[in-house]
């Protein structure tokens, strides 16, 4: 495990203070300000935007957290099509173009920017967060700039999780979970997009090398609620 002065390479963690982990948000603002409330550094999942009723006030309690440090939001998929509408990209899907019906002109702008400058994942020590879902390959490298075009292998773990290549009967791609199974042993991968829980808490999954995921996701503004959980400062594991 590396050293805890080695545990938030990106700067953007701080070490010495407790964590809030938050699932998808998916723009269920009334959850969300019960999730910011608190002196914990909360770390958001991806998807905060678009299904719920309230996409601006996510967005707006997410832009006060980074801006008085208390918090960051990774990327999601969700977050992802949208920087992409905003910048212009042509994108198909109703939950997109619902939230860009909702999005005010002021807010435009900034959303636009911190979902460009969003991190993709993020390593701890034995912590790691990812939107979708993890691949050895991202603790080798980091993530790079958002892609001009499509996103590159890593990029396209870390926003949609491990696919198959088919679609389901929704019409949905068909995603599937071997990937647990390359966590490293002693690490845990915190993800969102996947709502795998079937009794309303984080789904917890192990892997064959000892490694663990928890799935965030309990379909907060897509009928469910959201969850959270709160972890000790990561230079204390």
């Amino acid at each position: 495990m590396p050293a805890p002065d080695e545990m938030t390479k990106t700067g953007l963690i701080p070490p010495d203070k407790p964590l809030r982990i938050v699932g998808d948000v998916h723009g269920d603002s009334r959850a969300f300000a019960a999730a910011a409330a608190t002196e914990h550094f909360v770390i958001q999942l991806g998807d905060l935007v678009d299904d719920g009723p309230d996409t601006p006030g996510a967005l707006r309690i997410m832009f006060r957290l980074l801006d008085e440090k208390r918090g960051l939001f990774l990327l999601g998929n969700h977050d992802y099509k949208l920087a992409r509408a905003l910048r212009g990209d042509r994108m198909r899907g109703e939950p997109t173009a619902r939230t860009l019906a909702q999005l005010p002109e002021d807010l435009r702008e900034r959303t636009l920017a911190e979902i460009l400058a969003a991190p993709v994942w993020l390593h701890a020590g034995a912590l790691f967060f990812v939107h979708g879902a993890f691949h050895p390959g991202m603790l080798e490298q980091p993530p790079g700039p958002f892609p001009a075009g499509r996103p590159n292998p890593l990029w396209a773990r870390a926003l949609y999780g491990q696919t198959t290549g088919r679609v389901t009967g929704a019409g949905k791609p068909e995603r599937i979970l071997r990937w647990v199974d390359d966590i490293p042993a002693g690490m845990t991968v915190y993800v969102g997009h996947d709502q795998r829980s079937l009794d309303g808490r984080p789904y917890i999954r192990h892997g064959r090398q000892g490694g663990t995921a928890m799935f965030m996701d309990t379909g907060a503004g897509k009928g469910g609620h959201l969850s959270w959980v709160d972890l000790p400062p990561p230079a204390a594991g």
